[in-house]
């Protein structure tokens, strides 16, 4: 039974990350808090799912231009270099303080979508 449920969250997170909502965080939060699993572990799961699952979505975001070639090259340097050294700091903090990072990340961004006003 436990499998059904990791493939229907595995399906309802790849669905919200095709629309670009960050499924790849809620899967994160299900490995975490439903599954049991540590932080690190889920965190290694998380980045083998993200690679599939944005390699899905990203023809249908260059079909609809919603990729901005002029800033793809620079933020994925970055990002790829940002990724290995997070990464590296990750692996040597103990869970505990893992989880309040991440948990403090998940607050402030929730607040943030609540309380952004978007602008016209």
């Amino acid at each position: 039974m436990e499998r059904l449920y990791d493939f229907l969250a595995g399906t309802a997170t790849g669905l919200l990350s095709g629309f670009g909502v960050g499924g790849g965080t809620l899967l994160l939060v299900y490995m975490t808090a439903v599954r049991g699993l540590e932080q690190h572990l889920a965190q290694g799961i998380n980045l083998l799912y993200f690679l599939p699952a944005a390699s899905a979505a990203l023809p249908s975001h260059q079909k609809n231009r919603y990729l901005d070639r002029r800033i793809i090259l620079p933020a994925v340097c970055a990002g790829v270099c940002c990724t290995a050294l997070a990464a590296w700091i990750s692996s040597g903090l103990q869970l505990g303080p893992l989880r309040k990072c991440f948990g403090l990340f998940l607050l402030l961004t929730g607040l943030s979508e609540l309380f952004h006003k978007k602008s016209r």
